[in-house]
């Protein structure tokens, strides 16, 4: 994950728990049941040690004892431990430039509640008084919300021990302290972190990546993002912004994007840069996916560029960074649809000959997904992962 805090301003509702019961637990939120012998197996604790801390687990309603499992042909019957869903619950909220996307999750990061709101304002102030009346709401319900994770198109980092939005394009927000303000008003522990990467570590958790060690996630739209798991971990970089393949050269001598570079992915893939490529001042991007399915010629090359172009990123990733798994996603994903057979060639293309192929997944995009990423955050960051 980016270098993200809970809030040292907020009283923290969270019981304190001893590194044997955090590795349990996160066990068993990662890989669902397992019986006690194979958890202190994975964390190479005793079986002593295990007993006290799942003790620990079960006393503070996190774990309970499930049904009972045959743990191989020759084995005996070993009593499964699973996570609890019912007794903590977190806030998870996603920021765009102009909603605000919030869900309530269980322990196993389950939806159990939901809402979204157009923002009233892009001013900090207000943002942070919407996210407060529904965590409000949400409290009538669920009062046992013990912390809350905020996701944001964005940069982020931790500057002298504070948690920082450095910049956020769409809500133009720059050098915001958001977890400190939202621990301040919500009174529990808050975290905040790019949304991208939330969503990248929510997938590898509680989603396509569950069970695996390397998970590269991209997501196309209105911009093109990417996040990395390497050895279970988020990669960010030194700055906190590495994968930045949307400026990855397709063709030098294409048009120019924004920054100067000829043919970068960013010229092709982008939401914006379909619609451009359409040329019709009357069709936004929703307008030419229905040309493109329609069969109109310049929407079919469009989106073949745009195929084109993703290809070549889910190429040279694979090449470069060899995950066991790909996750595709966002709002732009009727690129594949449209133009699959130009990706998959220009996947093939680019990648080495020898190589297995990763294992690409396709996640819907759904906003309330990447509030649970929020959710997610905050889960992984009380957690100390």
């Amino acid at each position: 994950m980016t270098e993200t805090r809970l809030s040292t301003n907020a009283p923290h509702r969270w019981p304190h728990l001893a590194d044997a019961e955090r590795g349990a637990l996160r066990e068993l939120l990662i890989h669902g049941p397992l019986p006690r012998a194979e958890i202190a197996r994975r964390l190479d604790v005793s079986r002593a040690s295990l007993t006290r801390a799942t003790r620990v687990l079960m006393e503070q309603a996190m774990v309970t004892e499930g049904e009972t499992a045959l743990r191989g042909a020759m084995g005996r019957p070993s009593e499964m431990l699973v996570v609890r869903g019912d007794a903590h619950h977190f806030l998870g909220v996603k920021l765009t430039g102009d909603a605000v996307f919030a869900v309530v999750t269980d322990l196993s990061a389950q939806i159990v509640a939901s809402a979204e709101e157009p923002l009233v304002s892009t001013s900090v102030s207000d943002t942070v008084d919407q996210i407060g009346r529904l965590y409000d709401r949400f409290a009538v319900e669920f009062d046992d919300i013990r912390a809350a994770g905020i996701c944001l198109a964005g940069d982020l980092a931790r500057i002298d021990g504070r948690q920082i939005v450095l910049a956020s394009y769409f809500l133009k927000w720059r050098d915001v302290p958001l977890a400190e303000l939202l621990g301040q008003r919500l009174g529990i522990p808050v975290t905040a972190d790019n949304d991208v990467h939330a969503l990248t570590a929510s997938q590898h958790w509680f989603g396509a990546g569950a069970g695996s060690d390397s998970l590269a996630l991209i997501t196309i739209g209105a911009g093109i993002g990417f996040g990395l798991i390497v050895d279970g971990r988020v990669v960010t970089g030194h700055s906190g912004r590495a994968g930045r393949f949307d400026h990855l050269i397709v063709d030098s001598t294409g048009s120019t994007c924004g920054l100067g570079h000829h043919g970068c992915a960013s010229v092709y893939l982008t939401s914006e840069s379909i619609v451009r490529a359409v040329g019709r001042e009357d069709v936004d991007y929703a307008g030419a996916v229905s040309l493109a399915r329609a069969g109109d010629a310049t929407a079919l090359r469009a989106f073949e560029s745009a195929g084109r172009a993703l290809g070549v990123i889910i190429g040279t990733i694979i090449n470069g960074l060899d995950p066991e798994r790909v996750v595709l996603t966002g709002d732009g994903l009727a690129v594949l649809e449209i133009a699959g057979p130009e990706v998959r060639r220009t996947i093939e293309a680019i990648r080495l000959p020898n190589d297995a192929p990763a294992r690409l997944e396709v996640l819907p995009f759904e906003f309330t997904e990447w509030a649970r990423a929020g959710a997610v955050a905050a889960i992984r960051t009380i957690l100390r992962f």
